[in-house]
């Protein structure tokens, strides 16, 4: 039996890039293991030229393939003929890859670029399996989903959407770090002392608006706990400026990095709340790490986020703020919470409660039941 082909694709944000990769892990774990497709297995990554995906898929070591894809949002003429345009061009792109590398199945993860990939797969009768990590799905898995063969979604919430046996609730596939996290071990690796400390990230991008907010009072946060922040390549020199002004007990308490992908389950560890979006890993991220946070949901892109952190904050593991409440409640917000340790605990309690490390296993079994 020949080795087992899988398709992958998604991007945009990390949120549609790592699960990706965690579920190829455990697609070779699982093969390997079983003796499916003579414990052999293929992947080939298709995503956008300057998609954040092009960078990770490449550090993931996985084959890239560029397909010419582009949002369609607003309400411009022109920018939505462009865009239609290039999802045409990147139907021909991915028929053209699935007729060379001839997938026994494609799994897509959400993404502007999983659109030509998705009708392409359908139009050469390839079967398609769907991650659904938010909990509303975007336009593209909406109008891809009655294509797919399975459905893969991080909660029950989003399986009610689904016909009946179409939807698998898998859980949000982890990336490798996760599994044995030890606090102690981790703060030690971030050098922090006792004291509160406290991570902020704006994904693979960076968040301005949260990064503004720690500019504007950096002296003031630092006086009130340690920082890990992930600004993203954007900010960073701007931040990394007014860090070598703070004075030496300071520059201390503040870790800031451009990016950060190993490290990122060490990150969750050593701190004791998270100031962040709401992007679809959070619901599988935290909870893992057991990581209380103040969510500030984007409004965009159908305002996906949003849904994201009312989970969490349902379930008692997170505090919502408005995007635009940032700028002036964001500090007050978070310090409270850093002082209210009984708070916090019961925080990371629920945040647990809704951890599931099983999920890329659970993906990869639907992948090969569908190759199959």
């Amino acid at each position: 039996m020949p080795a087992l082909r899988v398709l992958l694709s998604g991007g945009g944000s990390g949120g549609h890039v790592f699960p990706a990769f965690a579920v190829a892990d455990a697609t070779r774990r699982l093969t390997a293991e079983r003796g499916d497709f003579d414990g052999a297995v293929e992947f080939r990554f298709a995503g956008t030229a300057d998609g954040v995906e092009s960078e990770l898929a490449v550090e993931a070591g996985l084959d890239y393939a560029t397909i010419a894809a582009r949002a369609l949002r607003g309400r411009n003429p022109l920018s939505q003929l462009l865009s239609l345009g290039a999802t045409a061009t990147g139907v021909f792109d991915a028929l053209a890859l699935i007729l060379r590398y001839r997938p026994h199945v494609v799994f897509l993860t959400g993404g502007y670029v999983s659109a030509p990939v998705g009708l392409a797969a359908w139009l050469l009768r390839r079967p398609i399996v769907l991650l659904q990590p938010d909990i509303e799905p975007g336009w593209t898995l909406r109008a891809l989903a009655p294509l797919a063969a399975r459905i893969c979604v991080t909660h029950e919430r989003s399986a009610q959407r689904y016909a009946p046996g179409k939807a698998v609730v898998s859980g949000y596939p982890l990336r490798q770090g996760f599994s044995e996290l030890d606090q102690p071990l981790a703060r030690a690796h971030f050098q922090l002392n006792g004291g509160p400390a406290l991570l902020v990230t704006g994904a693979v991008r960076g968040a301005q608006r949260i990064n503004d907010s720690i500019a504007d009072q950096l002296e003031a946060w630092l006086a009130q706990t340690q920082l890990i922040h992930i600004s993203g390549p954007n900010d960073y020199d701007r931040l990394a400026r007014l860090r070598e002004a703070l004075p030496a007990r300071l520059q201390s308490r503040y870790r800031l990095y451009a990016y950060m992908s190993e490290e990122m389950p060490l990150a969750m560890a050593a701190c004791d709340l998270a100031v962040s979006r709401a992007g679809a890993s959070v619901m599988g991220e935290y909870p893992a790490a057991g990581l209380p946070a103040v969510l500030a949901p984007l409004g965009e892109a159908g305002g996906h986020q949003r849904y994201n952190a009312q989970l969490l904050a349902d379930a008692g593991a997170a505090v919502v703020i408005d995007d635009d409440r940032v700028d002036d409640d964001l500090f007050e917000l978070t310090t409270a919470l850093l002082a209210d340790r009984g708070r916090l605990e019961t925080m990371r309690d629920s945040m647990r409660q809704l951890r599931r490390i099983d999920a890329a296993t659970c993906i990869a079994e639907v992948i090969v039941a569908v190759a199959k």
